[in-house]
C-alpha cells in the first residue's frame, strides 16, 4: 500500500501558489484494507475514503473505460493491481497528472512540470476525448492561469474541436455546466473561459445565447469595441479586476443577450433589447439551474441597465419606479449589486475601462434619501393599507423632486 499526493496540490506547489486542498491516491490497497485502518467510505461511483484524522479524500487508484455518452458514461476499475501511472493517465491535463510520494519526490510520467514551465495546457492522452466535461475544465484553467501566460496547446484545441464536431459536447448536463461555469466566473480572467469555448466551437453548443452575440455590431459612438460579444467579455474583465461578486459577473454575462435577437436590418441599433435580454437571462439561469439570487440579479441588470446609465436625465417619478421595480428599499444590497453591474457595463468598452461612473453614487444617495421617508405617529394612527401606500408614494416623490432639482449628485 502506497499513498501519493496528486493533482492540484502538486501543481500549485510547483507554481508557488497556496494549496487550498489536498487529494491523495492510494496504490496497492483494497476497500477492506482502507476500512480496517479507520477510513470512512464516501465514494458512490468509485472508492473514495476520508482520512480518520484529517478528513482529506483518499481515492483508490483506478482506470476508466468509456462505455456510453457524457460524463457518466464510464466504467471504472479499481484494484491493488492498478499502478500510479495508470491512474494519472486518465486525468485531463498534464499539469494535473503529477504526484509526490511520501518523501516529497515528484513523479511526473506525462511531462506536467515541463508544461508548467512552458505555460501550456495540454491533454494527457487521447482518452481526454471521452469526457466532454474536460472541454469546460480546460477553459476554466485558461481563465485561472491566463495572467501567468498559459495557453491551450494546439493539439488539445484541435481535439476539443473534434469533440464538439462529433456531438460529444451535447452530452453535457446542466448541473455540471453550471458547476464549471460558476467556478470559471470566479477566476481572475473569467472572459477566457468563454473565449476558449468560442475558439473550439463549444460556445454554440453550451451557450448559444452568447454565440449569437458574436459579430453583432453596436453603435461605435457608445461601443468603440463594436462587437457585442467582445463588449460582454470586456465587462467580465473589468468586473474581475474589481473583484466583483460572482453573481454580478453572471449578470454581466447575460445583460445584453437580447442584442443577439436584433434583426440584421436594424443593426447597429438595438432598441428594446432590454426586455428580450431579461427573458433570455431568465431562461439561461433556469437552464443551468443557477441559484435564484443569480437569476434575479441578471434579470434586473438586463431590464434596467440603460435606465441606470441615464440616471441624470430621469424624472423623479421614473427614479421612484426604478426603486420600486428593483425593490431597492427592502433589498439595498441587491440594488448596490445592480449599480455595480451597470458600472462595469459602462466601463466594459474599449478605452473606457477607467472612466468614472457617478450614476451609481447618485442613485445610491437618492435611494438612501427615499429610505429615510417614514410615517410619523399621526400617519400611523390615521392611515393604513392603500391610504398609507399613497402617502408614502407622495412623500417619496417629493423627496426625490427636492434632491434632484439640480440634477447633480450631493
Amino acid at each position: 500500500m502506497k499513498v501519493y499526493l496528486v493533482g492540484g496540490a502538486v501543481r500549485d506547489q510547483l507554481l508557488g501558489r497556496a494549496v487550498k486542498e489536498r487529494d491523495w491516491v492510494v496504490v496497492g490497497a483494497t476497500p477492506q484494507q482502507m476500512l480496517a485502518q479507520g477510513y470512512r467510505a464516501v465514494g458512490k461511483d468509485f472508492p473514495v475514503f476520508l482520512h480518520p484524522d484529517s478528513h482529506e479524500e483518499y481515492a483508490l487508484a483506478r482506470t476508466e473505460r468509456k462505455v456510453g455518452p457524457g460524463y457518466h458514461g464510464f466504467e471504472t476499475h479499481h484494484g491493488s493491481d492498478v499502478t500510479l501511472e495508470e491512474d494519472l493517465r486518465r486525468r485531463d491535463l498534464t499539469i494535473n497528472a503529477m504526484a509526490r510520494d511520501d518523501d516529497g519526490s515528484l513523479l511526473d510520467p506525462y511531462g506536467g512540470e515541463r508544461d508548467l514551465g512552458a505555460r501550456i495546457l495540454r491533454h494527457v492522452s487521447p482518452a481526454f476525448a471521452e469526457d466532454p466535461l474536460r472541454i469546460l475544465r480546460v477553459a476554466r484553467f485558461a481563465a485561472r492561469y491566463a495572467a501567468l501566460g498559459f495557453t491551450v496547446a494546439p493539439q488539445t484545441m484541435a481535439l476539443m474541436r473534434a469533440m464538439v464536431d462529433s456531438g460529444e459536447a451535447g452530452a453535457l448536463v446542466a448541473e455540471r455546466v453550471w458547476q464549471e461555469t460558476r467556478r470559471a466566473l470566479g477566476e481572475p480572467q473569467p472572459q477566457r473561459y468563454f473565449e476558449v469555448l468560442a475558439e473550439c466551437g463549444a460556445l454554440a453548443v453550451v451557450f448559444p445565447e452568447l454565440q449569437a452575440l458574436r459579430g453583432v455590431p453596436q453603435p461605435e459612438r457608445w461601443h468603440p469595441e463594436i462587437d457585442s460579444f467582445v463588449h460582454v467579455m470586456l465587462c467580465l474583465e473589468v468586473a474581475a479586476r474589481e473583484q466583483a461578486d460572482v453573481a454580478v459577473r453572471f449578470a454581466l454575462l447575460a445583460h445584453d443577450l437580447g442584442k443577439g435577437l436584433t434583426p440584421r436590418n436594424e443593426w447597429p441599433s438595438h432598441r428594446g433589447h432590454e426586455l428580450s435580454s431579461a427573458r433570455l437571462a431568465a431562461a439561461l439561469a433556469d437552464r443551468l439551474h443557477a441559484p435564484r439570487e443569480f437569476r434575479d440579479l441578471a434579470v434586473l441588470a438586463a431590464t434596467h441597465h440603460t435606465r441606470v446609465h441615464r440616471a441624470f436625465e430621469l424624472r423623479p417619478a421614473t427614479v421612484l419606479r426604478l426603486f420600486e421595480q428593483a425593490d431597492a428599499l427592502r433589498r439595498p444590497e441587491r440594488f448596490n449589486a445592480l449599480l455595480a453591474c451597470c458600472e462595469y457595463d459602462a466601463r466594459g468598452r474599449t478605452g473606457r475601462e477607467q472612466q468614472p461612473y457617478p450614476q451609481a453614487n447618485w442613485l445610491a444617495a437618492l435611494r438612501d434619501a427615499v429610505a429615510g421617508v417614514a410615517p410619523g405617529p399621526a400617519q400611523i394612527a390615521e392611515l393604513s393599507g392603500e391610504a398609507m401606500r399613497q402617502w408614502l408614494h407622495e412623500r417619496r416623490l417629493a423627496c426625490l423632486a427636492e434632491r434632484m432639482a439640480d440634477r447633480r449628485p450631493h
